[in-house]
C-alpha cells in the first residue's frame, strides 16, 4: 500500500518572524494528531528553513536517533558533547541523543539554509550519545541507523531513471527535489509516500530529483523527546 501526504499537507511550525520556517510530516508540537504520531521507527520528517542569522538555541533531545540531510545553504550545530562542526549540502549528519544531549543549530551564513531532519525512535533507549557527518554522500550509498533498525537511501535520478524501492516492512519515501512515481502516484518536491507490505515496487523519475528513502523493520518500539 502506499499512502502520500503532500508538501501542502505538512503542519505549520518555526518563527516565520525570526527566520525559522517548518514544517513537519508526523504530529508535532500544537500540531497534535494522535492517527499521525509515527510510521515505523520514524517520528518526525521535518523541513527547515533558517534566514542568515536564524537558528535554534540550546534545546534538548534523549532517546532519539536525528538524521539530518542539508538541501542547501550551511548548517552550523554546537553540542553538549563539544563538538562543533560545519554541514553543507550533500551532507548527512547524525546524532544519537541517548540518554540525553543539548545542541544549537543555526544559520550562521550570509545565505539561506534548507534541511530536512528525520526522528527515529531507538529499538532500545539509553545509551552514549554519538555524532558523526559523512560528507558528500554517494548516490545510492545506504546509511545505516541499527539502533532504530533501519537504513537510509539517497537517490539522485535523472529523468527517466528507475530506481527499486526495498522490499521491507515499511519504506518511507521523501521528495527533496524534482518528480518521482510511485505506485502510480507521482511524487513531488515536499511529498512523502509511506509504503507498506509492498514488493517489487519501483521509483520512476518524471524529471531530475532527489531522494531519500527509508528501508524499516516493523518493530516500532522506542520512544523520542525533544523540547523546541
Amino acid at each position: 500500500m502506499v499512502d502520500v501526504q503532500r508538501a501542502g499537507e505538512r503542519y505549520p511550525g518555526g518563527d516565520p518572524g525570526a527566520g525559522i520556517e517548518s514544517r513537519h510530516a508526523f504530529s508535532f508540537g500544537s500540531h497534535y494528531d494522535p492517527d499521525n504520531l509515527r510510521f515505523g521507527a520514524l517520528i518526525a520528517c521535518n523541513e527547515e528553513r533558517l534566514a542568515p542569522g536564524a537558528g535554534f538555541d540550546e534545546h534538548p533531545h534523549s532517546h532519539t536517533e536525528i538524521v539530518t540531510w542539508v538541501v542547501e545553504g550551511e548548517l552550523t550545530h554546537r553540542d553538549s558533547m563539544g563538538r562543533e562542526s560545519l554541514v553543507r549540502a550533500g551532507d548527512l549528519q547524525r546524532l544519537s541523543s541517548a540518554a540525553g544531549v543539548r545542541h544549537v543549530e543555526r544559520n550562521d551564513g550570509d545565505r539561506p539554509l534548507t534541511f530536512v531532519q528525520m526522528w527515529l525512535a531507538p529499538l532500545t533507549p539509553g545509551g552514549d550519545p554519538f555524532y558523526e557527518v559523512v560528507h558528500g554522500i554517494a548516490d545510492s550509498t545506504p546509511y545505516a541507523v541499527p539502533e532504530a533498525g533501519a537504513m537510509l537511501h539517497v537517490r539522485r535520478l535523472g529523468a527517466g531513471e528507475r530506481t527499486a524501492v526495498p522490499d521491507a516492512a515499511r519504506v518511507y519515501v521523501h521528495v527533496v527535489r524534482g518528480q518521482v512515481r510511485v505506485g502510480g502516484e507521482v511524487v513531488g518536491a515536499g511529498d512523502a509516500a509511506r509504503v507498506t507490505g509492498a514488493e517489487g515496487l519501483e521509483l520512476a523519475a518524471e524529471s531530475a530529483a532527489e531522494v531519500l528513502v527509508w528501508e524499516m523493520a516493523e518493530s516500532e518500539r522506542g520512544a523520542g523527546t525533544a523540547d523546541y
